[in-house]
């Protein structure tokens, strides 16, 4: 049995890195060079267009990652977007299990995000036809510093590399709660820190080795009978290994990413190898957990029968579908992307089914809410909730046509033509 264990464990961390972490990581560089590209303008669009607040906040949100929703936070708290925008924009993201999802499966991807853009624009137009935006905007306003108690604490506050803000000046409200003392951050000089913004050169030269083998097995190429052997094995696991350590040095067990490291992505390009470097580390830590949460409850269900497990827990899944779409409506209130990535994960293994993971997609808010909560947790706690009801009465709606039609197969077909065609 545990010689199983250290197998299935073997296993799930070559996996997690060589089959999927190499390709997030490729694609989170492409998007992490197009938003340093982009450089904030888009943000800047959406404080002009006051009517289309909510299609462009959904649009924004609905782009791989977390970096442009968290844009949203501070501009909503200085009153220059809506709550609808900010609703909105959450609704369509997902967050860093965006990234696996286009790396393992694009086409769940491609129909989640349309239809999560969708429910999105529509709740953010709904929302700013209330007055909820606005009463929370006046009860926040009331509990501003003054400017001079500001002035005292930014300048008893613990400074980090200055860069340029994004929706907010130095020295404000904002700055106070999204910039100093932040979790998450490294102290300049300390090994954690020397490990992430010095060592990333070898953790992106061992993606791109993985790159190369994740490629070659695509080809069903057995990458563990080259000439080097066992050499598949051999990468994954040290990746993994690396990634967790990566993990551990940033300091984001939860969250991948912060206000502050936004914008230095977007005014260096270093910077943007550096913290994605760290934002992949994040998805193969997390891919990693959820394949071995996996592997290890089929085990455990089969009692030491790896297919009698793989059959239990298919038969259990016909009867407890419902339970698992509201699962997943309320694991995607929980702040960060972690648990997001692991209900992912679980649904490219089969434990769930497409409705559970659209409820999580649309209930999930990702590392974007977190500049909110710390801005103020009462506007927070209004969009976590609201964003959650439609994703539970959808994904129950979806449920009901997974169970009833075959529209999804009939996606699956359309897709392979597709694919076939390019």
């Amino acid at each position: 049995m545990l010689s199983k264990i250290v197998e299935l464990t073997l296993a799930s961390a070559a996996g997690a890195f060589v089959d999927i972490g190499v390709f997030v990581g490729a694609v989170l560089l492409l998007f992490g060079y197009l938003n340093y590209r982009m450089s904030g303008r888009f943000v800047e669009t959406i404080v002009r267009s006051k009517r289309l607040q909510p299609v462009l906040g959904a649009l924004l949100g609905v782009t791989p990652g977390c970096g442009g929703t968290i844009f949203l936070m501070p501009l909503y708290i200085r009153g220059s977007v809506t709550f609808g925008a900010v609703v909105a924009a959450l609704i369509a993201t997902t967050g860093d299990s965006s990234f696996l999802m286009i790396a393992t499966i694009p086409l769940h991807y491609v129909v989640v995000s349309a239809i999560a853009v969708l429910v999105a624009v529509i709740t953010g137009y709904a929302v700013d036809g209330t007055q909820v935006g606005a009463k929370l905007r006046a009860a926040y306003e009331k509990r501003k510093r003054t400017k001079s108690e500001l002035k005292k604490r930014h300048r008893d506050a613990v400074h980090t590399v200055r860069v340029p803000h994004v929706g907010h000046a130095d020295g404000d409200e904002i700055d106070l709660a999204l910039h100093h003392g932040v979790r998450g951050h490294q102290p300049m000089g300390t090994l954690p820190y020397r490990i992430t913004h010095q060592g990333y050169p070898l953790y992106w030269l061992l993606l791109a080795v993985g790159l190369v083998l994740g490629v070659l097995g695509l080809f069903q190429v057995d990458i563990n009978a080259l000439a080097i052997p066992n050499l598949g094995m051999a990468v994954g696991v040290f990746g993994t290994v690396l990634s967790v350590l990566w993990l551990f040095a940033s300091k984001k067990l939860m969250a991948s990413d912060t206000h502050e490291e936004t914008e230095q992505k977007i005014t260096s390009m270093r910077e943007t190898f550096i913290h994605n470097a760290q934002e992949t580390a994040f998805v193969v830590s997390w891919v990693f957990v959820g394949l071995l949460v996996y592997e290890l409850m089929v085990l455990g269900v089969g009692r030491g029968d790896y297919a009698q497990g793989e059959a239990m827990i298919e038969s259990t899944l016909r009867t407890v579908g419902v339970a698992a779409v509201l699962i997943g409506a309320l694991v995607g209130m929980i702040p960060g992307c972690g648990p997001q990535i692991i209900f992912v994960t679980l649904f490219s293994q089969g434990l769930v089914p497409f409705a559970a993971l659209l409820a999580n997609a649309i209930s999930q808010d990702g590392d974007a809410i977190l500049p909110l909560i710390a801005l103020d947790r009462r506007s927070a706690w209004h969009a976590v909730v609201i964003t959650t009801i439609p994703a539970a009465l959808l994904g129950l709606a979806v449920y009901w046509l997974e169970l009833n039609t075959d529209i999804f197969a009939a996606l699956t077909i359309a897709w392979n033509w597709l694919v076939a065609l390019v």
